[in-house]
């Protein structure tokens, strides 16, 4: 039934993500490190936080999924899993090792790596690619916040 292995495909994917990426903020979650910093002006309010990720994760597996039913062993699939490698490293980096130098430095190469997948994809399949706008308008914010956050502390 290969209508049956597209939803599965999907279900893998976004539970994959999701999942990895709550395990990952739970795991590394701010605490009182965090929240002795001091702090830009446009620092969003945490409870903003889960909600974007839960959306964005979501997105990325999409993304994911229709890749991988399209092209499963092209660049944009390699790409896909390095951005995914790159996002679950970013907490333990910042969070975990208290790093916020380190995190920019993962931070960074999320968004070569989003960026170089939304090019790879574009061809295969122009939907990825735009379901990763919002992805990338995030960390990008992302890096500006860890940017001033290593410059505050």
């Amino acid at each position: 039934m290969p209508g049956m292995s597209k939803i599965l495909s999907y279900i893998l994917f976004i539970g994959f993500v999701v999942g990895a990426g709550l395990l990952a903020g739970l795991t590394h979650a701010p605490g009182d490190w965090y929240q002795s910093l001091e702090k830009p002006f446009f620092n969003p309010p945490a409870w903003l936080f889960g909600p974007v990720w839960t959306t964005l994760y979501v997105l990325i597996g999409v993304a994911g999924a229709r890749i991988w039913q399209r092209a499963p062993k092209s660049a944009a699939m390699q790409l896909w899993f390095a951005q995914m490698a790159l996002n679950l490293m970013w907490s333990p980096a910042f969070f975990g090792l208290q790093n916020p130098e380190l995190a920019l430095a993962v931070i960074v190469g999320m968004l070569v790596t989003i960026i170089a997948f939304m090019i790879k994809a574009r061809p295969i399949d122009r939907i990825s690619t735009l379901l990763f706008v919002p992805y990338l308008a995030w960390v990008t914010f992302a890096g500006i916040l860890n940017i001033s956050l290593a410059w505050l502390n």
